[in-house]
């Protein structure tokens, strides 16, 4: 036998695809090469006669990677392997409960409900056991059935310490009710797919029997990002002859939120006495002071099984890591944006740089700075921020504000959140506007005066419509951050987000924080919202070269040569929310999101935090990411504008912004006179934060921001 697809391989890959026989962990750094062990290995097993293509198990965890090992197998034999049993979990428990079907109260044809078909049959398992759903919502209890799943728990089987206290105590008997209306309608979820499987694995001895004989090897990636029902489904099925192997970084397990267990893979040589395991710590990825930043930094860990990356590359000494100071996180976009700019003109693509952000709402800033410098990017993973629903919803409400005849905007919000609106109400509505020839807020408050509302949406519209009146006064007295503030909690919307359970909720939270900074840098609503028309008008370039923005989570698995990495702040990075939980654990898995993006990187990463940050409407003072402290002064060069060390600093430790009120430096003090476009000359009074009083020569007295004025000293 032929064994020249083994040559390419380094001494640890090679014993990793050799050692065939027994439970296995490859413990995979960043850029070590574990698809090329995973597909080589199964190609091994094939090629060596140990098994035929259907008598092994591999398990991916997205179709991407199920696609592409399936070609590099073909490549590696010169031909396709007929009957793989590859694919992700789901996809692989289906295939086997659909064999097994009747034995679990199904028939082989059963429907896998999607997340709307599930919403909406547990909003009618809701109503049938009169739970109020305004109180209650169906997405809180879908998260909490989905998190039991994750775990393994069929109705009946939840421990006290996992039950939740929804609905006054009934979520497990609505999770009872639910799983027999799906059996009633021959369906399943997508969390069904793994439990009613392990689940017939479990209580079906000639079930897992089959399997057994079926499934010498079982080949698993991705193995950290296992949760519980999947931990299970792969233990019951290697049982028989402990052939599993499982390829896996416990430093890139980032996925907790999503049920992800990382006590999986630290437990591996329990769950399996006499296992092996292979370390690759070669990287072919990233330069020499990467390699080392990312492994400083990881050490910091207790709960890792250990390993220490290496340059695996001949050509890998490359620059250091370098930490930015900057004043505010409005320097800091201009900052990156520079950098962009001046790498593109090196010569450098853009398709090989990104920004990688903790949060979905930090992408804003460095979005407005691409569209600014005429810099074509993608978001990665999401929608850009204007685009995003939420933030469509409270832009919805502004330009109601803004222009009371914007039909498309009230027809947005008039029913988010729930208001009892109904198709017939809208029917109507659309109605009177049309034979009235007016809009729909002015037919609105027609339908108010003759009737046309009942019962309590007659109540529910008439406070709308008195609310809108409200927030029109507000915004002449007070200002648009203020009356933005105030919408977002008299109309109920941040009400509606903070009672959603699901994962996505903090973050669009955070995007609506996000979106008041962002009007404090307008001076009037109508300025604001041209602006955001502007840039939801703006064509991106057609050149296929764009420049990548992102979640820290959305790029496992990518690389770039330059990563830049923002917002290296507490409270930001190490995410407030992690801090606030206390516990050494959710502060660790921070920690390894800080590996991960770091070791994105082939040739450049580029940290930046920012001594000040705007909160709603006023300026905080931050303070570096604890991150950077741990970072090895050795690969690390510091810079940016605000970079200064603190008084009696060790040479050793990371340099920090000096950190200094706004109102302390300001720029422009009492008696300077300036310009402004709108409003012409006049003279300063007084400073407040990011604001100046200003006595104008025509138009007397008024508070605007400091970045819409000019000095001027003629």
């Amino acid at each position: 036998m032929s064994e020249a697809y083994l040559a390419g391989l380094n001494p640890a890959q090679r014993a990793a695809v050799e050692a065939t026989e027994g439970p296995l962990l490859v413990l995979a750094g960043a850029g070590t090469g574990k698809t090329r062990v995973l597909t080589t290995r199964f190609a091994h097993i094939l090629l060596s006669k140990r098994a035929f293509p259907n008598q092994i198990l591999t398990v991916t965890f997205t179709n991407k990677a199920a696609r592409e090992m399936r070609e590099r197998v073909g490549h590696i034999l010169g031909q396709e392997a007929e009957g793989m049993w590859l694919g992700t979990f789901h996809a692989l428990g289906a295939r086997m409960l659909r064999r097994f079907a009747e034995r679990a109260g199904l028939h082989s044809n059963f429907s896998i409900l999607d997340s709307d078909d599930q919403l909406r049959l547990l909003k009618q398992v809701l109503e049938a056991a009169r739970v109020d759903v305004k109180r209650w919502p169906a997405n809180a209890l879908m998260a909490q059935i989905q998190r039991w799943k994750d775990k393994g728990f069929m109705p009946g089987q939840i421990p006290v310490a996992e039950d939740s206290d929804f609905a006054n105590g009934q979520a497990g008997a609505l999770y009872a009710a639910y799983q027999a209306r799906l059996q009633a309608l021959n369906a399943v979820d997508f969390g069904d797919l793994l439990l009613l499987t392990v689940n017939l694995l479990k209580t079906d001895p000639e079930v897992l029997a089959t399997y057994h004989r079926m499934f010498r090897y079982i080949l698993v990636d991705e193995y950290q990002d296992t949760n519980l029902v999947q931990y299970y489904w792969l233990r019951l099925l290697a049982q028989s002859h402990n052939n599993i192997c499982c390829v896996g970084d416990d430093d890139q397990s980032i996925y907790s939120w999503r049920g992800a267990e990382i006590e999986n893979i630290l437990k591996f040589e329990r769950d399996f006495p006499g296992a092996k395991t292979v370390r690759l710590e070669a990287n072919y990825r990233s330069t020499a002071p990467i390699l080392a930043a990312a492994s400083h930094l990881i050490a910091h860990n207790t709960g890792r099984l250990g390993k220490t990356l290496h340059p695996g590359r001949a050509d890998a000494k490359g620059e250091n890591v370098e930490v930015l100071a900057v004043w505010d996180s409005e320097e800091e976009a201009r900052t990156v944006g520079a950098r962009v700019e001046q790498y593109r003109r090196s010569g450098d693509s853009l398709a090989e740089m990104a920004i990688l952000v903790r949060a979905g709402f930090q992408t804003r800033a460095f979005e407005e700075r691409m569209i600014l410098q005429a810099i074509p990017y993608r978001i990665i993973g999401g929608l850009r921020f204007y685009e995003r629903a939420e933030i469509r919803d409270a832009i919805a409400y502004l330009r109601v504000i803004a222009q009371p005849a914007d039909d498309l905007a009230f027809e947005r919000i008039i029913n988010t959140p729930k208001r009892g609106v109904g198709d017939s109400a809208l029917r109507s509505l659309h109605e009177r506007a049309r034979s009235a020839q007016v809009p729909l807020v002015q037919a609105a408050q027609s339908l108010l005066q003759t009737g046309g509302f009942r019962g309590k949406l007659r109540e529910t519209m008439r406070a709308l419509l008195a609310n809108f009146d409200d927030w029109r006064a507000l915004l002449e007295k007070a200002g648009h951050v203020v009356t933005l503030e105030a919408l977002l909690e008299e109309s109920g919307y941040l009400a509606m987000w903070r009672a959603d359970k699901s994962p996505e909720a903090p973050g669009r939270l955070e995007n609506l924080k996000e979106l008041v900074r962002a009007l404090a840098e307008f001076e009037s609503l109508q300025g604001f919202l041209d602006h955001v028309a502007l840039v939801m008008e703006n064509e991106q370039s057609s050149s296929d070269a764009k420049l990548s923005m992102m979640t820290l989570h959305g790029a496992k698995g990518l690389e770039f040569d330059t990563v830049f990495l923002p917002g290296w702040e507490e409270g930001v990075f190490p995410n407030q929310r992690a801090l606030d939980e206390g516990g050494n654990k959710s502060l660790e898995e921070e920690r390894r999101l800080a590996y991960v993006g770091i070791t994105r990187a082939r040739q450049r990463a580029i940290i930046s935090h920012a001594a000040n940050r705007r909160i709603y409407a006023n300026w905080q003072t931050s303070v570096p990411s604890r991150f950077i402290a741990e970072l090895p002064e050795a690969f690390i060069t510091h810079g940016g504008s605000a970079a200064a060390k603190r008084p009696g600093q060790a040479s050793s430790e990371t340099q920090f912004p000096i950190i200094v009120q706004r109102a302390a430096i300001q720029k422009m003090p009492p008696g300077t006179r300036v310009f402004h476009e709108k409003f012409g000359y006049g003279k300063v009074l007084a400073g407040h934060d990011d604001r100046l009083d200003i006595d104008f020569e025509t138009s007397g007295e008024k508070r605007v921001l400091e970045k819409f004025i000019r000095r001027h000293d003629a």
